[in-house]
């Protein structure tokens, strides 16, 4: 048995694999294209007679037909996405592609193979397609957490081309019975995450120096999930979710913007304290907010609980701290993974 996994150099799709190959004997076949946020570093030591890697578009259908037919997976997992919501305001081209026509392409080439199984391969099959929160909009600080029954109404060119991804694999299912199931996951944080992201992008900023960029008056909300947490619950929802289904996954540890960034600095004042003997909190600045900021994502995560009981095992504090010494030990792989590109898109953002 092998399994098929998009985006797998990627920050989730790198944890996901990893994992994979220390817990399962079944090897995973890792797709990805390798844009700035893909790298094999991430990789480096995963069991390479159980990790087979395959650089290419996931738009390549006539590659993606040929790996299905040489490998002849009972699985696909697709993490390959263009995901930062920033990214997607400026330049929102590549996530058309990439996350609505990729997404069209794969379910294409999957449920041509997928009519081709025999009876009890059809079974087995699954396609699972790795979505986010953002589709579901901003909540309100008393509205209740978003559950899979909430309507779609993304607000940036990201969650847009998320929600269409999602509709598609829906309609595949009802259409065409191929067996899927979507999770939609709150801001993952971790090992291996780029640079631009919140967390890696504080923490980093801080130990150089630099000053640590909040959009807006930083109370935007948002909940975090631990990279491992998401990694185990789809295994779960692999393994035991309901044909067609969506789950929820959320780490249950709502928090402000803000409260994140000061978290970080107090971390760090006691990990690596600054040589003036100052706070990292004073490099803390406001920069003016992003277009269409969502205020607040919360996820309700009874449904996976209740269903498939999964719950998220880590809560913020020691994940964030885990996570910075992370970053502080593997500095190499800093440098290596802030790239020229990296950098001209920082300061085309942040000025």
């Amino acid at each position: 048995m092998t399994i098929i996994v998009t985006g797998g150099a990627g920050f989730i799709g790198s944890n996901f694999v990893n994992g994979w190959v220390v817990a399962s004997d079944e090897p995973v076949v890792n797709v990805d294209k390798l844009t700035y946020a893909g790298n094999l570093e991430n990789l480096s030591e995963t069991d390479s007679s159980k990790h087979i890697f395959v650089r290419g578009d996931i738009n390549d259908i006539e590659l993606i037909e040929k790996l299905f037919i040489q490998h002849k997976p009972r699985a696909i997992i697709n993490f390959a996405a263009e995901s930062h919501v920033d990214r997607s305001i400026k330049e929102p081209d590549a996530f058309i592609n990439t996350n609505i026509v990729g997404t069209f392409r794969l379910l294409t080439a999957s449920l041509k193979y997928f009519d081709g199984l025999k009876d009890h391969d059809k079974e087995q099959f699954r396609f699972l397609h790795v979505s986010t929160d953002e589709v579901y909009g901003s909540l309100l600080p008393e509205d209740p957490a978003f559950t899979e029954d909430n309507q779609y109404e993304p607000n940036s060119p990201y969650s847009a081309s998320k929600a269409s991804a999602d509709h598609l694999v829906r309609a595949y299912c009802q259409t065409y019975g191929l067996p899927t199931l979507t999770t939609n996951c709150s801001n993952n944080y971790g090992p291996y995450q780029f640079p631009e992201k919140l967390i890696p992008l504080v923490v980093l900023n801080a130990i150089s120096e630099k000053n640590l960029p909040i959009y807006g008056d930083g109370k935007q909300v948002r909940d975090w999930l631990f990279v491992a947490d998401h990694c185990e619950a789809i295994k779960v929802v692999l393994e035991k979710g309901r044909l067609g289904e969506t789950y929820n996954i959320g780490g249950e540890s709502e928090m402000t913007n803000l409260d994140v960034v000061s978290k970080i600095c107090e971390i760090l004042d006691r990990a690596r304290p600054r040589k003036n003997g100052l706070s990292y909190s004073d490099l803390i600045t406001y920069v003016k907010d992003r277009p269409g900021h969502d205020r607040r994502y919360a996820i309700d995560i009874r449904k996976i609980k209740k269903e498939l009981n999964w719950a998220p095992t880590r809560d913020f504090d020691s994940g964030l701290e885990s996570t910075i010494s992370w970053y502080l030990n593997n500095m190499g792989w800093v440098d290596r993974v802030r790239s020229g590109e990296y950098l001209q898109w920082i300061d085309k953002q942040y000025g």
